[in-house]
């Protein structure tokens, strides 16, 4: 069986990439199209399947500078061919369903989320003022876009990595989505039979839906020593403001991090997540998660109810409000239930989103589009 796999560019490892390099564990002989590809930047299996990228991938700097040439990338997904393919899947959140495919292959889309800045993510993006106002004709179309590429004409079935994700492809594209959570890579980590450390841990990426500066903004009046892992746009104007007790790590080696996750004594999730990978690799190290209580969290966290000696039946605690006073007494609660939350409890929740899960899921839902279709199904 003839499989192509679609990503909208491949500059870095992060959560669909490392969903892309799943699939490639489900068909091995799959051939990957993106717009843009930076050799190393993601895994040696992925850059060895890349097949095809976009007139973009032309561009001098594109490798640095993929952000800034977004009003190219629907033009140059249209440009994707896919031909002679079994079976298309494309992993989603920018343009990558949009690829040209033939109407006779079956495409599954794995909606990671709908565009971020073009719906549900504008203000976040583009404020409220006079910037978002010079975008809104370039917003207006960007959405024409996404939404005639969602159609049943481009896409076969969505599947959507949590509930949350699976609300917006109803509210945006008025399609029905299925739910599958992305893979998980949990044998990595491994609670340590010790106390944790006297930290809490903050990983981010530092693009507007984060929400960083609520994290800062309560641990600067918390008093608590505050460890931010990651880099990105916001990050230096975040770190010229926060006290000494946060401290600013930058990007760490994927070694270094098993044993920051299991010592910490708590994630913490300020931002609305999509899924939230990261909030599940710290409860398989055993540890809570203090999450604002909407979006992915909902599907990765078991939220603490009702007394502080309930804490052994959660994995987190959360927040109502996207604000630094929800967070703080968030933590506060947190700290409270502290004592009886269970690490071994907390590590079996994560094993519920394992990578051999998702392969065995995936397999299904592309088994069930093929027979839909009656296309062949050749083992990987």
């Amino acid at each position: 069986m003839r499989v192509a796999l679609i990503h909208d560019w491949l500059t870095g490892l992060r959560g669909g990439e490392r969903v892309l390099d799943e699939l490639l564990g489900i068909w091995p002989d799959a051939d990957v199209f993106t717009l843009v590809h930076v050799p190393g930047a993601t895994t040696a299996r992925i850059d060895a399947h890349v097949r095809g990228t976009s007139f973009v991938q032309r561009v001098p700097g594109a490798g640095r500078h993929w952000r800034k040439l977004l009003p190219l990338y629907p033009f140059a997904a249209r440009r994707l061919l896919i031909h002679d393919y079994d079976l298309a899947v494309s992993v989603h959140h920018a343009v990558a369903k949009a690829a040209r495919i033939d109407a006779a292959t079956p495409h599954l889309c794995y909606c990671l989320t709908p565009m971020r800045y073009i719906w549900d993510q504008t203000p976040a993006y583009l404020g409220r003022g006079p910037m978002r106002l010079a975008a809104a004709p370039a917003l207006g179309a960007l959405r024409r876009f996404d939404l005639a590429t969602a159609s049943p004409k481009h896409v076969t079935r969505f599947v959507a990595i949590s509930h949350a994700v699976a609300s917006r492809v109803q509210r945006h594209y008025g399609r029905t989505a299925g739910v599958l959570a992305p893979p998980v890579d949990v044998e990595r980590f491994s609670p340590v039979h010790r106390p944790p450390e006297d930290y809490y841990l903050l990983v981010s990426a530092f693009v507007p839906y984060k929400r960083d500066d609520l994290a800062i903004d309560a641990f600067a009046d918390l008093g608590r020593r505050l460890i931010v892992v990651g880099d990105g746009p916001g990050r230096a104007a975040l770190e010229r403001r926060a006290p000494r007790h946060i401290e600013f790590t930058g990007r760490l080696p994927d070694a270094e991090l098993p044993a920051l996750f299991a010592r910490c004594r708590a994630l913490v999730q300020p931002q609305e997540e999509d899924f939230g990978i990261t909030a599940v690799e710290v409860q398989a190290a055993g540890r809570p998660v203090v999450a604002f209580g909407r979006g992915g969290a909902v599907d990765s966290v078991v939220p603490l109810v009702g007394a502080p000696d309930a804490a052994p039946r959660a994995t987190g605690v959360f927040f109502d409000e996207q604000t630094p006073e929800a967070l703080l007494r968030a933590l506060h609660r947190f700290e409270a239930a502290e004592p009886f939350f269970d690490a071994k409890a907390i590590r079996s929740h994560a094993e519920r989103f394992s990578a051999p899960r998702f392969r065995a899921e995936m397999e299904r839902e592309a088994t069930r589009l093929l027979e839909a279709h009656g296309q062949p199904q050749e083992g990987p």
